[in-house]
């Protein structure tokens, strides 16, 4: 391909390139790959990603699923399945239109299947399958620049975000939700949106130094793009609805330092949400609004803040070891029903010399349900008669898995979950589950 023709025809011919071989249109003569060690399952086609890449253009697609059966627990013994297709597109514009610095990212995803928490009636608080959720439908998940300036120490990226992907971000290793992403979106989901859910936003990061950084953003707050009902016909568009009530703005610092070759991660964050919040417990007249049947009372903001640690103990940097972590995070509780959370656990990487890609991760979670919302729907009830079940306790989770990788693009992982009082209360049976995680990487 010429150098020196427009920047704009390259784009143009290197994007029909990229939507040839995403339609999986490999070469009759594609030359056998080593599967084992590809990181796709379906290889080079012949060299052409790696082309592609050398250009600025590379793709993805990857398939989740996570397959869920209750043993005990809930009204019945069910097995269910839920998934996620994601398509990506990442351009280095420098390469492809001589846009120092810049990277343009676009991801869709498609979520199919059945939640067991809610077929089982288990009453859990957090999902037994993390990759269900947020409308079984398309959604665009990215579409957003990222510009570096200042010698790469400043960074701005604005578009189509998720918050997860910036702030309190973490692995999505386990099937429990309760350790998967970023925390706060587990307790404030209605207004913290992670992945796949995006909406407008834009995220401001300087590196003080190799090890440090900080950063703020600001995110669109719009109940539309937490309701199924819309995301089922417009999750999918790059568009801007009405009923924005605020937005969302947190701040975060984190230190990155490598002890002994073994990387760390600590990180301190907060957030304030400016749309107005109902109060769980008093009315417009501060008094228990269970007892007046009045309205909530507005609570004018919505705050909170988290920390998120994660340290490789033993072992070499990508290698074989053991990493630990411990999320934490904690909501305002005049507006939160779950107002903190906790999770820690201990990941494996090559637990075996003869299985270099295989990991083995055990963790432990905790989700309070407040106390206040609780006492609300108890004097409710007493009013009106009805008989709704509210939790004021702590949901504990356990977890263990096994993640088998028979070839670099496949992973199979094998888990068992352990639910004590469900939804944070004992009225649910305590649940044992059983599940297997897979991915898949086209």
């Amino acid at each position: 391909m010429r150098k020196n023709g427009n920047p704009c025809s390259r784009l143009v011919t290197r994007l029909a390139l990229l939507s040839w071989a995403g339609l999986g249109l490999a070469p009759c003569g594609a030359q056998a790959y080593d599967v084992s060690n590809s990181p796709y399952l379906l290889g080079d086609w012949n060299g052409q990603r790696t082309r592609l890449a050398e250009q600025g253009v590379t793709f993805g697609v990857n398939y989740v699923s996570e397959l869920a059966r209750n043993l005990s627990g809930g009204t019945e013994d069910l097995t269910r399945y839920a998934d996620q297709w994601a398509f990506s597109t990442t351009l280095d514009m420098q390469k492809v239109a001589g846009w120092r610095g810049a990277i343009f990212q676009f991801t869709m995803t498609d979520r199919n299947g059945r939640n067991l928490g809610a077929d089982a009636g288990i009453g859990n608080n957090m999902l037994v399958q993390e990759v269900y959720g947020r409308g079984q439908t398309w959604h665009l998940t990215q579409l957003w620049v990222n510009q570096k300036l200042l010698d790469d120490r400043l960074e701005i990226k604005l578009g189509r975000l998720t918050v997860g992907e910036d702030f309190a971000s973490f692995s999505c290793d386990f099937q429990n939700l309760t350790f998967c992403g970023a925390q706060p979106g587990n307790l404030v989901g209605s207004y913290w949106v992670n992945w796949p859910t995006s909406q407008w936003a834009s995220r401001i990061k300087y590196r003080t130094s190799q090890e440090t950084y900080a950063q703020m953003g600001i995110y669109q707050v719009n109940p539309k793009y937490v309701d199924d009902s819309y995301a089922r016909h417009n999750g999918w568009k790059p568009n801007n609805p009405s009923g924005t009530t605020g937005a969302l703005l947190p701040l975060e610092v984190g230190w990155l330092p490598a002890f002994a070759g073994r990387p760390g991660s600590y990180k301190l964050g907060a957030w304030y949400n400016t749309s107005d919040g109902n109060d769980l417990y008093y009315d417009i007249n501060h008094n228990p609004r269970g007892v007046t049947g009045l309205d909530p009372l507005q609570r004018s903001g919505q705050f909170g803040v988290y920390i998120n640690f994660q340290q490789q103990l033993t072992g070499t940097q990508g290698g074989r070891g053991a990493t630990v972590f411990l999320n934490v995070s904690q909501a305002d509780r005049n507006t939160a029903q779950l107002d903190h959370q906790i999770a820690l656990g201990i990941q494996y990487a090559g637990p075996f010399e003869s299985r270099l890609r295989d990991s083995v991760g055990l963790a432990f979670g905790a989700t309070h349900n407040n106390d206040r919302f609780a006492s609300y729907v108890a004097q409710n009830n007493a009013r009106t008669g009805s008989n709704t079940v509210a939790g004021s306790g702590y949901e504990y989770v356990t977890e263990l898995y096994y993640a088998w990788s028979p070839v670099s693009s496949v992973l199979l992982r094998p888990n068992v979950q352990y639910v004590l009082h469900p939804g944070g209360t004992s009225h649910h049976g305590n649940a044992f589950l059983i599940g297997l995680k897979s991915s898949v990487t086209f």
